[in-house]
C-alpha cells in the first residue's frame, strides 16, 4: 500500500502568533508530529510499501527546521488562494495529494494528515486510525475524536435569531446521560481514502472515528493552549507517557 503522510501549515496564525515554528518544551513544536512519523515508517517501511511525507507550507523557518531534523519530505508550496484564513484544510491536502503524486508519478491509496499543533500523539493513535479505513470497506475517512465534555443536545446554547439564546439542538432531554453520544474532533490525525479527498462531499462521506486519550490532546490555537499543552507534557513524561515521541525528537 502506497501511503503519503502530509503536514499542511501556514504562517501567520490569529489565535497564537507563529504557532507552527514555536519552539515547544525545548524542541520545534513540529519535531512531535516528525518523531511519530519516523516511527511509523521504522515499523512499517519494506519493498511492499512506500511511505512519503509532504510538506504544504509557505513557511521557510518551518523548512528549515525540518531540514535540520533530517527527515525526507516532498516540499509544496502553499497556494496563494489556499493561504487564508477561510480556506478548507480537505482542499489544502488534496492540493498537497495531487502534487505529490505528480512529483513522484506514482499513486497514494490512503492520505494521513497530521497536525503539528497536537503534539502529543501515539504509534497507536495513527495505526488505529489508519486501520479504522483499511479494516472497514464502507468506510472512506476517519479522524481522531475525544469524548465531548458538552453537549449541543443537553448544555451548549448558541444565539437564536430573536436574540436569546437556546440549546443548540432544541431537546427534551433533562440528564446528560440520556442524549446521543457525541464526540470533539480533536484535529490531530485525519485519514482519507485516494477516492474521497479526490470527491469530498456530504453524500459520499462515509466516516469512522478513532478515540484518543482526552487530556493528552488539545488543538493548540492560543498562547493559554501552549503553557497548559506544556505543563501536560511535562507531567505525561514524568508518568512514563508518550516517551516514545521524547526519545525521537
Amino acid at each position: 500500500m502506497n501511503i503519503l503522510f502530509t503536514i499542511c501549515a501556514r504562517t501567520g496564525s490569529k489565535g497564537a502568533a507563529g504557532k507552527n515554528v514555536r519552539m515547544f518544551c525545548g524542541q520545534p513544536i513540529v519535531y512531535y508530529t516528525l518523531a511519530i512519523y519516523e516511527k511509523y515508517v521504522n515499523k512499517y517501511s519494506n519493498s511492499q510499501n512506500v511511505i512519503d511525507l509532504a510538506v504544504n507550507t509557505d513557511s521557510m523557518q518551518l523548512l528549515e527546521q525540518i531540514d535540520r531534523k533530517g527527515t525526507e519530505y516532498i516540499f509544496v508550496e502553499r497556494k496563494e488562494e489556499l493561504a487564508g484564513d477561510a480556506a478548507s484544510k480537505g482542499d489544502v491536502i488534496r492540493d498537497t495529494f495531487l502534487a505529490a503524486e505528480k512529483i513522484k508519478n506514482y499513486e497514494y491509496e490512503l492520505i494521513i494528515d497530521l497536525d503539528i499543533t497536537s503534539p502529543l500523539r501515539s504509534l497507536e493513535d495513527v495505526e488505529g486510525t489508519i486501520n479504522t479505513v483499511v479494516q472497514n470497506e464502507k468506510c472512506n475517512y476517519a479522524y481522531s475524536v475525544v469524548e465531548s465534555r458538552r453537549s449541543p443536545y443537553f448544555n451548549m446554547v448558541c444565539r437564536g435569531g430573536d436574540g436569546f439564546y437556546d440549546r443548540v439542538i432544541p431537546s427534551d432531554y433533562t440528564a446528560r446521560q440520556q442524549v446521543p453520544e457525541c464526540f470533539d474532533m480533536n484535529a490531530s490525525i485525519y485519514v482519507y481514502t485516494k477516492e474521497y479527498l479526490l470527491h469530498m462531499s456530504n453524500e459520499n462521506r462515509h466516516a469512522l472515528i478513532w478515540k484518543m486519550e482526552d487530556s493528552a490532546v488539545l488543538d493548540i490555537d492560543s498562547e493559554s493552549d501552549f503553557e497548559t499543552m506544556e505543563v501536560l507534557t511535562k507531567y505525561y513524561w514524568e508518568q512514563g507517557k508518550y516517551l516514545d515521541i521524547k526519545q525521537n525528537l
